[in-house]
C-alpha cells in the first residue's frame, strides 16, 4: 500500500491523535464528568485524580466504539468526504462493503441537523424518491446561492397544506417565490407571506423554476454515482448529506475539518 496515492492524504497516528486531542478537549486534556485539569496520562488512557474517572481521547465521543486503527479510519472519512463511491472506497482502504457502509451511514448520522430560512427569490419544487412507498421532496433553492431548504414527506406527493407550512416555515415573509404551476402551490400568497410567480411547464415554461429544477438532477447524480441507489429508509439521511454538500461545503474540505464539525464531548454524570 506504501505506493499507493490516497496515502499522502493521512497524517500519522501520531499527528491524529493530535488533532482529535485538540478537537475534543481544546488545550488541555479535562475530565468530562468533574472537568477538573488535574489528569494523570499513561500512554492512550487517562485518570482523573479529582473523581477517579478513566477515560481515553475518544471515549466520550461518538467514536467511543471505534475498533480502527486511527490512520485507517481518517483514510475511510477521507474518501467520505471526498465523495469517493463505496466500491471504490473498499478498493482504497481494503474495507468490506458491510464495513464501508457502516462508517458512511456513521458519518452521515453525525452531520450538524440544521437549516436556514431562504429570501428574495427563492425556486420551489417537488419530486419523488426512495422506490415504491418512498418520500415527497419539497426543496427550495435561493436563486444564484448555494442555500437549500427541504422537507421530505413519508406521502406519495405533498399536498396543498404541507406546501403552504413549508413556505411558512423556511421562507420569509416578502420573498419573491417561483414554482411550476402545480395545484399545491395555487393561491400560496394567499396563505403565506410571499409573492408569488410560477411557471407553466405544459408551456414549455422553465425561465423562473430552471435552478432547482437542476437541483433534483444533481441530487439524483449524486445518489446514484456515491451509493448507487437509494431506499425508502435511507432517503432522509441521504438528503440531509446532500443538502450539507451543497450548501456548507466548507465541512467536507478535509476529515479534520468535518470532525471539528461533529467530533463534541458528551459530558458524564
Amino acid at each position: 500500500m506504501k505506493d499507493m496515492y490516497h496515502l499522502n492524504q493521512v497524517p500519522s497516528e501520531a499527528q491524529i491523535r493530535k488533532y482529535v486531542r485538540r478537537i475534543v478537549f481544546g488545550k488541555h486534556v479535562f475530565c468530562p464528568r468533574c472537568t477538573t485539569r488535574k489528569i494523570h496520562t499513561s500512554g492512550d488512557r487517562y485518570w482523573c485524580k479529582q473523581c477517579r474517572l478513566r477515560f481515553s481521547l475518544l471515549s466520550h465521543t461518538w467514536l467511543a466504539n471505534c475498533k480502527l486503527p486511527l490512520v485507517q479510519f481518517w483514510l475511510i472519512l477521507w474518501c467520505w468526504t471526498k465523495q469517493m463511491p463505496v466500491k471504490q472506497t473498499m478498493a482504497v482502504t481494503h474495507t468490506s462493503e458491510k464495513g464501508i457502509r457502516h462508517w458512511f451511514t456513521l458519518f452521515r448520522t453525525h452531520l450538524p441537523v440544521y437549516q436556514e430560512t431562504l429570501e428574495h427569490i427563492v425556486q420551489l419544487d417537488e419530486a419523488y424518491f426512495g422506490g415504491m412507498m418512498g418520500y415527497a421532496l419539497l426543496l427550495a433553492k435561493q436563486q444564484g446561492t448555494r442555500k437549500l431548504a427541504y422537507w421530505t414527506l413519508p406521502d406519495n406527493a405533498p399536498n396543498k397544506t404541507e406546501a403552504i407550512s413549508f413556505v411558512r416555515r423556511y421562507i420569509k415573509s416578502d420573498t419573491l417565490l417561483h414554482t411550476d404551476g402545480s395545484v399545491i402551490y395555487q393561491g400560496i400568497h394567499h396563505y403565506a407571506p410571499v409573492r408569488h410567480m410560477w411557471d407553466l411547464h405544459n408551456r414549455f415554461e422553465f425561465t423562473q423554476t430552471a435552478e432547482i429544477e437542476g437541483m433534483f438532477g444533481v441530487l439524483r447524480t449524486f445518489i446514484r454515482r456515491m451509493y448507487h441507489h437509494v431506499t425508502r429508509d435511507k432517503f432522509p439521511e441521504l438528503m440531509g448529506e446532500f443538502y450539507c454538500r451543497f450548501s456548507h461545503r466548507e465541512m467536507f474540505a478535509s476529515p479534520y475539518q468535518y470532525l471539528t464539525k461533529t467530533l463534541t464531548l458528551v459530558p458524564t454524570g
